[in-house]
């Protein structure tokens, strides 16, 4: 029988950090990169979708399901933290969620137009699957460290799920590019089993994870008592905003801005596959490749920058500067119609995609009150983010319905970013010391 290591052990510490390498490949190759090029092959420009009764285009579809998916998310989150909490049995509920977006992801290899209620089906799966199994892997953080081994091997995750996920995107896009080379008919065969790699590399690699990780550690309080305690937290973090101006300006500020922030970066590729001119499917298939290698390479840079940016001018002037830049890119995206242009856009997304995440929850944790329970206050803070991807979501695949047009679309997330910018420049007349 295996002895359980004790906490702060390094092959502890290593075991948790590992399970980003394993999950990170969902996030790049089936949210940002592969599927959404492989859903615009799939389905033609324009192309509607019979469901439901109805008929719909195949790009606000893809929106509406990627809603749905971050609605049972958010639903389910806070309950979801409760048993993470007391249910002193958290790795199989890691492991259900892990499985059940591994398998979602594996399934994905079928989607086709005449299975596109499983299709769908899964992709939705794939989603809670990861958002599920995040909220059991964040809560190990705690009871495998101390406090102050958290800030490091947390880092230690990120920077093993970039590499992970970045080295089986190569792998990925390599299969898509020289498919023959693969034994693959077409691109759009090697996507398939690209698919079905992400789900193999989670699980394979989650197991390293779970050989060192504890069961749980349950809590003296009764279970059935307990699994509603999430939502209790959220309620009183609610309440306790009334009395703290600046972090209540601040979170509706972050509610606003994130909304069109997380609402861009999912569906980029998918604009990118329905408005660009590229002259070509291999031509956009390859021109989508280095729109995302392009992302994801500057995005180291726009780290960097935006991190030195608020060491001058404070984080509250920088979030208003970022802001800035997000608005002209939503406005510009609707001239863009060249790969050319996409390129430049893709190149300024990248500068300050990372950036604006990274800085807008260190800006949260810097309004959050020194007596207060700070993991309620970012259980409120990650639904809040969440609740905002379902509204922007659904307002765009919304304003794409009515218009016929993504533009039209992202030219109203333009608005979102300048009210974020109005609502920041508020928190700065209360807090000048945060500018």
């Amino acid at each position: 029988m295996k002895v359980p290591l004790p906490k702060g052990d390094k092959k502890l510490l290593n075991a948790w950090a590992f399970y980003d390498w394993a999950n990170s490949v969902y996030s790049l190759t089936i949210v940002s990169a592969v599927f959404p090029i492989f859903y615009g092959v799939l389905f033609e420009k324009g192309e509607s979708v019979s469901i439901l009764g109805t008929t719909i285009r195949s790009t606000p579809l893809i929106t509406y399901a990627t809603a749905l998916g971050f609605i049972i998310v958010a639903v389910t989150s806070p309950f979801l933290s409760g048993i993470a909490d007391h249910i002193g049995n958290k790795k199989n509920f890691m492991k259900f969620f892990n499985y059940l977006g591994a398998a979602s992801c594996i399934g994905l290899f079928w989607f086709t137009k005449e299975t596109i209620y499983t299709g769908l089906l899964f992709y939705i799966l794939a989603l809670v699957g990861f958002w599920g199994s995040i909220v059991f892997y964040n809560s190990y953080l705690p009871d495998i460290a101390f406090e102050e081994q958290q800030d490091a091997v947390s880092a230690k995750g990120y920077s093993l799920g970039y590499l992970g996920s970045v080295l089986l995107l190569a792998l990925n896009l390599t299969m898509v590019l020289y498919y023959e080379t693969f034994g693959f008919e077409n691109a759009i065969i090697s996507m398939r089993y690209s698919f079905l790699l992400v789900g193999v590399w989670w699980i394979g690699f989650s197991q390293y994870t779970y050989y060192y990780l504890p069961k749980g550690f349950k809590k003296e309080q009764e279970v059935t008592n307990s699994l509603w305690n999430g939502y209790k937290e959220l309620q009183k973090v609610w309440k306790n905003l009334s009395t703290q101006t600046a972090l209540k300006r601040y979170l509706g500020a972050f509610f606003v801005y994130s909304m069109a922030v997380q609402t861009v970066m999912l569906v980029a590729t998918y604009f990118g596959e329905q408005e660009i001119d590229w002259g070509g499917d291999d031509q956009k298939t390859m021109g989508l490749i280095i729109s995302i290698l392009v992302i994801q390479l500057v995005a180291i840079l726009g780290a960097v920058l935006t991190s030195k940016a608020s060491a001058k001018f404070g984080n509250v002037k920088t979030l208003i500067g970022l802001n800035f830049i997000w608005a002209f890119v939503c406005l510009y995206a609707y001239f863009v119609t060249t790969s050319t242009q996409f390129y430049a856009t893709a190149a300024v997304v990248g500068l300050v995609m990372g950036g604006i995440q990274a800085l807008s929850r260190s800006t949260y944790a810097k309004f959050l009150p020194e007596t207060q329970d700070t993991t309620s206050y970012f259980s409120f803070f990650d639904v809040a983010e969440k609740i905002g991807i379902v509204i922007g979501m659904a307002i765009f695949a919304t304003v794409d319905v009515l218009t016929d047009s993504m533009r039209y679309a992202v030219l109203l997330l333009f608005l979102f970013f300048i009210i974020g910018i109005i609502l920041l420049l508020r928190v700065l007349k209360i807090v000048p010391q945060q500018s």
